[in-house]
């Protein structure tokens, strides 16, 4: 299975490349080219890490254009890819997790579970709360998803709440607690 596939772009089979309408530009291809030479495993993984980033993102019902930066920031430094790839695979996991959410947030995390090493996912929990601080405020909805995708990582709650302790200034409860 590709990248693409896996991300739910169907596919032309008569010419094996995204089924493309007339308007498509040779950056759009070049792009889906860099998605299609990642090592299948890599892609599945990078293609998880950005479906998660955009879950924590949207527990609020709503992904601001910071989070959105935010998460492309990530998913170039966790994979290494190019900005055009990045921008490509949040907007594709943030659409997906907008559909599909509901079904599919732990059968994603479960594989990630499953693939990722221990600092793999501490990173990962750094990171969803990096998201969620991109708009200067961690909304308690947005902290409830990432002790639930902290659980399903396999992550103790004494663990997360060290991780959440870094992003004190930017949690919207303690915002308006006394110094």
């Amino acid at each position: 299975m590709s990248i693409l596939e896996f991300l739910g772009i169907k596919m032309n089979e008569q010419t094996a490349s995204p089924a493309a309408r007339p308007s498509d530009v040779d950056s759009i291809r070049r792009i889906v080219g860099a998605l299609d030479r990642l090592d299948p495993r890599e892609a599945r993984r990078v293609a998880a890490f950005a479906f998660v980033l955009s879950r924590a993102a949207n527990a609020d019902m709503s992904i601001t254009q910071d989070e959105i930066r935010e998460m492309e920031r990530l998913v170039m430094s966790w994979a290494g890819l190019s900005e055009e790839v990045a921008v490509l695979v949040v907007e594709i996991a943030r659409h997906q997790n907008i559909l599909f959410g509901g079904t599919e947030n732990f059968l994603v995390t479960r594989e990630l579970k499953e693939s990722a090493t221990h600092e793999e996912k501490v990173k990962l929990l750094h990171c969803l709360f990096a998201v969620s601080a991109a708009d200067d405020s961690i909304s308690a909805s947005e902290e409830g998803i990432i002790a639930q995708i902290a659980s399903e990582l396999g992550i103790d709650r004494a663990e997360m709440v060290a991780i959440r302790a870094s992003y004190r200034d930017k949690r919207a409860v303690m915002k308006n607690l006394p110094e």
